[in-house]
């Protein structure tokens, strides 16, 4: 199968990584895969480095090299709108986040795409508030790699994010009325390495595959009970779920640190679910799926 992928992200985010991972999965088994990304941005130059056959994200090259393919898979919002205006393939657009969907043109572009990938069925539901017909909707989660497991320490990880949805500085706070310090990752494989603890709070969240890479490196995980995460984190079994209040994400990290056999439970399950629901591979061959039945 023939595969053109559209990513129009200048930073190097979740989103980013599940497009890369997906297309480099599907070249591995065999499929034609060309990604357009703008150049010179962060996931541009991450294809070039594992090897994907990757080209500036451009209009003139859209309409080009589209036409040589059976699909165009867009990643993100803007690469969706690109592609309905301009691609001459079937459109199939991912969807990650979990915000309403605006009437107007958002309409017209949300009519457009042969087939949705919802990264969640929270994600599924606002599609299908949009008027999206449940036969065009699929749900796919995020694959992750499975990590090698934390050596575990004492340090307590929160992603670092300006993302005004994004709770980081929520999360410190927590951290702060736990009596805990709290380390800000902008990296969070190499983090993750010894990290105890994963906090991740948001106010909006698809699915959180930042959370599942925790869960991959045997990390346990407090996590918000928001939007998707429920479908990933059963709440006292593969983590820990929380209101986004301080004092409710102060009394998770502590239930978690001052109980050493649950929180080596919530790490062993974690990493259970990863490798059977949310590995690379399985997403890769549900997406094949998804590529066929549309």
């Amino acid at each position: 199968m023939r595969v053109l992928h559209l990513d129009s992200g200048l930073e190097m985010r979740g989103g980013q990584w599940q497009a890369l991972r997906l297309a480099e999965g599907l070249a591995r088994a065999g499929h034609t895969i060309l990604f357009l990304s703008p150049k010179g941005s962060p996931c541009f130059e991450a294809a070039q480095k594992l090897g994907l056959d990757v080209k500036p994200l451009t209009i003139f090259g859209l309409r080009r090299y589209s036409r040589q393919f059976d699909f165009c898979h867009a990643h993100d919002a803007r690469s969706h709108t690109i592609a309905a205006l301009f691609s001459r393939a079937p459109l199939i657009v991912s969807r990650r986040v979990g915000f309403p969907i605006r009437g107007g043109f958002s309409r017209w572009k949300y009519a457009q795409p042969r087939c949705f990938i919802a990264v969640s069925n929270h994600v599924r539901v606002t599609l299908l508030a949009a008027g999206v017909s449940p036969e065009r909707i699929h749900v796919v989660y995020d694959g992750v790699p499975l990590l090698a497991p934390s050596t575990g320490s004492q340090k307590v990880l929160i992603p670092d994010s300006a993302d005004p949805e994004k709770g980081t500085a929520l999360a410190l706070e927590g951290a702060r009325l736990a009596g805990v310090r709290a380390h800000l990752s902008t990296d969070l494989e190499t983090d993750l390495a010894d990290a105890g603890l994963f906090v991740y709070i948001t106010r909006s969240e698809g699915l959180g595959s930042g959370v599942l890479l925790a869960m991959s490196a045997g990390v346990p995980v407090v996590a918000s009970n928001i939007g998707g995460l429920p479908e990933i984190v059963k709440d006292g079994e593969t983590g820990l779920l929380t209101g986004n209040t301080p004092q409710e994400i102060a009394a998770a990290i502590l239930r978690v640190s001052q109980d050493y056999d649950f929180a080596r439970l919530l790490a062993a399950r974690g990493r259970q679910a990863v490798e059977e629901r949310f590995s690379i591979p399985i997403m890769v061959a549900a997406t094949t799926k998804v590529y066929e039945s549309c």
